[in-house]
């Protein structure tokens, strides 16, 4: 789409996500078994022809840029025009160099997006679950004329606090923008997505910069300027599938939609795939006895003779032991699940060892109270510990970090193993 450059901003800490994010971005966590977060909105921008692509990296950004590095899985290894670029956070005339918000991190790498000068700038979240066709938002954004145009869609209620809350003629011009109030007035959210008139956002970004009092952030400052001034702000409503995974449960809640018949956002529609960095793994291999109900399984994975996998999501290479249970659960990459081991309601990371006939987590939750049990990468569970809800064992957490705490092999609700992060 000529004339289009899209920003999306990838330098989330993501501390609500706990252990899944200690050593990566919030955007490069992994999603539906062989997704990063990162792959949705990448994937919307060269499905809406859009091949001029910046990504903001900041807080812990290997991972992410080993995951992108030249953009071949998107088409965006171009060297001629196009194509995608990482750019970090860099020392210049001020004494960080750490991005004070989302604004400052254009204004930071402003010569990169005025660079060519591009019609309109599509600024975007890293870390959103979706599919939207930027090119009807563009439309929309160049019929009305606007300076800028927000993605809204309504939230729940009791999530609203979480956002930028607007209110609307009906015209949907943007009159008033509150942004994460305590007390939400409504529950019309902005969804971090944003289209710029180019000359309108760089002028907007160097006023924004010079102001001594400003935090620098979309929401907080550059939206409501625009209000306050009379430009032209419209809301352009979004109806379809779109989550912020940036809670555990909501990172839960999100794997569990896509084990719904039909899911919500289907991921085997052809005429909109979600690239990646795709492994080469063998396939699937199911031994006899072993029962999968409701369960997404990637390449790689290996389920043992007698074996239930129930309502959960396998990432590449996982492997089932005999006789063992995993039930309403997100396994990651290479995880190993040991014979006569139950896994109920859990979240773990890569490369982690749950021993013979351990137990974790409990099934027993409720949609207010997840109880969800946490473990970070490289974790080692002894063999026949029964560990309970709400419990978050850290990365690189070893047996013996559970004989010191838990010499007996109960580790109770709520209890944190090796771990000292949010959560």
């Amino acid at each position: 789409m000529p004339g289009v450059r899209a920003v999306i901003l990838a330098g989330g800490e993501g501390t609500r996500l706990g252990v899944l994010t200690s050593k990566r971005a919030k955007p490069a966590v992994p999603f539906a078994g062989k997704y990063r977060i990162i792959d949705f909105p990448l994937s919307n921008c060269v499905n809406s022809d859009i091949f001029d692509v910046l990504v903001l990296t900041q807080y812990r950004p290997h991972s992410l840029n080993e995951h992108i590095r030249l953009g071949r899985p998107w088409d965006l290894d171009r060297t001629l025009s196009g194509g995608i670029q990482l750019l970090q956070p860099f020392k210049g005339r001020s004494p960080t160099d750490w991005y004070a918000g989302t604004a400052d991190a254009l204004t930071q790498n402003i010569n990169f997006i005025e660079r060519g000068k591009p019609d309109y700038t599509l600024v975007l979240s890293g870390d959103h679950i979706y599919k939207m066709d930027y090119r009807m938002l563009i439309d929309y954004h160049r019929e009305r004329n606007a300076d800028v145009t927000i993605c809204v869609r309504e939230v729940p209620w009791e999530e609203a606090s979480r956002f930028g809350i607007m209110f609307t003629n009906d015209d949907m011009t943007v009159r008033e923008f509150l942004e994460k109030p305590k007390n939400p007035p409504g529950n019309l959210a902005n969804m971090g997505i944003y289209v710029f008139n180019t000359k309108v956002l760089i002028e907007l970004l160097k006023e924004d910069g010079k102001n001594p009092t400003s935090e620098h952030d979309f929401g907080k400052n550059i939206i409501p300027t625009m209000i306050s001034k009379g430009m032209k702000v419209y809301a352009y409503p979004f109806d379809d599938y779109w989550v912020d995974v940036g809670t555990v449960d909501a990172f839960w809640n999100a794997h569990m939609d896509l084990l719904q018949d039909p899911p919500p956002i289907n991921l085997h529609d052809r005429h909109w795939v979600i690239h990646t960095l795709s492994e080469e793994r063998a396939p699937v291999r199911v031994a006899r006895g072993a029962r999968i109900v409701d369960s997404m399984l990637c390449n790689g994975v290996e389920v043992a003779e007698g074996a239930l996998v129930e309502r959960s999501v396998l990432s590449p290479g996982v492997y089932v032991g005999p006789d063992a249970v995993v039930r309403d659960s997100i396994i990651l990459t290479d995880s190993v699940i040991e014979g006569g081991a139950i896994v109920e309601h859990c979240v773990l990371d890569k490369q982690v060892v749950v021993g013979h006939r351990a137990r974790l987590g409990r099934s027993d939750y409720t949609p207010g109270n997840l109880g969800l049990t946490t473990v970070g990468k490289n974790a080692d569970i002894p063999a026949g510990v029964v560990i309970g809800r709400s419990v978050i064992i850290g990365e690189d957490a070893t047996r013996e970090h559970f004989k010191e705490k838990y010499a007996n092999g109960i580790v109770p609700d709520g209890a944190r193993i090796h771990y000292s992060g949010p959560g």
